[in-house]
């Protein structure tokens, strides 16, 4: 069953594809059917550059458990930084 939940979100950054690094102004993050990870529902998160055509885009398929810990990873990384670092 798809959801169609979709959050769009303005980011600042970097993304790495075929042609080299990019800056990446954008993120979708949604829950869908995979197109490539061996799953029957993923959470897909893609960063890009709408500005900079279709392959400024870096997409990213991960299963539930690993986009929760993902969300921890990031949260305890983020809070264990020095003051002022991040």
């Amino acid at each position: 069953m798809c959801t169609y939940l979709t959050e769009k979100i303005t980011v600042e950054g970097s993304g790495k594809g075929a042609s080299g690094w990019f800056t990446v102004t954008d993120a979708t993050v949604y829950l869908d059917h995979p197109q490539h990870a061996p799953a029957e529902h993923t959470l897909n998160i893609d960063f890009l550059n709408p500005a900079s055509g279709p392959s400024a885009r870096v997409a990213v398929e991960l299963t539930a458990d690993s986009a929760r810990a993902l969300a921890r990873a990031i949260e305890a990384t983020l809070e264990s930084a020095p003051p002022g670092l991040a």
